[in-house]
C-alpha cells in the first residue's frame, strides 16, 4: 500500500526526470495493479467500468471514496460523465468539442470517438492538445458544438471575459458543461482583487489558486455572457441506489449553458 502512496507523491517529479513514453509505460503498469488491488463491488467507475472495493482518498483535507483507481476520475467527473452518455451521443452525428483544462479521464476516451473533432486546451497544462488563455480563445465565432469547462472558472482573474468568449465561439444551440464551486448561502459572488498571497487566497476561497467564491449569482453572470443557465443536480437524473454506487455527492450539479441562438 505504501508504494502506491509514494507513486501518487512523486508523479509529477517522476515526469520532469524520465522520458514521457516511459512514465506512461509505468503509470499503465501501475494503474493495472491498482486496478487489481481494489477490485469490488461496492462502487463503480462509467469511464473504466471497473467495479471496487473502495475508491482512493482525495483532496486538500482528504475524502474517502472519491477518486476512482484506475482512471483518476473524481464523483463531478463521473457525473458529467453520465449526464453526456444520457443526453447526448457523441457516436452519431459530426461535432466539434472544446475542453478547458482536459482531464485524463474525458480525454482519453474523447480522442478514440472517430467522428468527434476534439480539441483540449489549457494555459499550462502539458495533458493539453494546444497552449490557450480562456479569455483569448484562438478560434472563429460560432466554431464548436460543445465545451467541457470544470474547475476553471474560480482560477480566472476576468472571468466575465472568459465567459464572454466561451460563449462566443459555441455555435448558436450550443451547449457550455461548466462546474465551479458555488456557496449558496453567500448573497452574491465574492472576490477580492487585493487578496493575492497564496496563504489568503487559502483563508478566503478555499484553495491557494482561487480568486473568488461564486455566489448564487452566477447565473446572472453567465446570462450577461449570452447564454441560457439549467442547473442538472445529481438526483434530477439519478436513482439513490446509483449515487451511491458511482460514488457521488447528491449535492453535485452540472452548469448547463446554451448560447442563445
Amino acid at each position: 500500500m505504501r508504494v502506491f502512496i509514494y507513486f501518487a507523491r512523486f508523479q509529477k517529479m517522476l515526469i520532469k526526470l524520465m522520458p514521457l513514453a516511459l512514465y506512461k509505460k509505468i503509470r499503465r503498469k501501475y494503474k493495472k495493479i491498482l486496478y487489481l488491488y481494489y477490485s469490488g463491488n461496492k462502487f463503480a467507475c462509467p469511464f473504466c467500468g471497473g467495479h471496487y472495493k473502495k475508491f482512493l482518498s482525495y483532496g486538500r483535507i482528504p475524502r474517502p471514496n472519491v477518486r476512482c483507481p484506475y482512471d483518476d476520475s473524481l464523483g463531478r467527473h463521473r457525473l458529467l460523465w453520465i449526464y453526456l452518455m444520457k443526453e447526448i451521443n457523441f457516436y452519431q452525428g459530426s461535432y466539434r468539442l472544446l475542453h478547458f483544462a482536459p482531464e485524463d479521464c474525458f480525454q482519453n476516451y474523447f480522442k478514440t470517438i472517430s467522428n468527434l473533432q476534439y480539441v483540449s486546451a489549457d494555459l499550462n497544462s502539458p495533458k493539453a492538445m494546444i497552449k490557450m488563455n480562456i479569455t483569448n480563445i484562438k478560434y472563429k465565432t460560432n466554431s464548436f458544438d460543445f465545451i467541457i469547462c470544470l474547475q476553471v472558472l474560480e482560477h480566472v482573474l476576468d472571468d466575465t471575459k472568459a465567459m464572454r468568449e466561451l460563449c462566443r465561439v459555441l455555435k448558436p444551440g450550443g451547449i457550455a458543461f461548466l462546474q465551479f464551486p458555488i456557496n449558496y448561502k453567500l448573497e452574491k459572488t465574492f472576490e477580492d482583487e487585493t487578496i493575492t498571497s497564496p496563504e489568503d487566497r487559502v483563508k478566503f476561497f478555499g484553495q491557494s489558486d482561487h480568486v473568488r467564491i461564486y455566489g448564487p449569482d452566477f447565473k446572472e453572470r453567465l446570462k450577461s455572457a449570452g447564454f441560457h443557465v439549467n442547473v442538472e443536480k445529481c438526483s434530477n437524473f439519478l436513482s439513490d441506489n446509483n449515487i451511491k454506487k458511482f460514488a457521488l455527492n447528491r449535492s453535485n450539479e452540472i452548469i448547463v449553458c446554451t448560447k442563445l441562438k
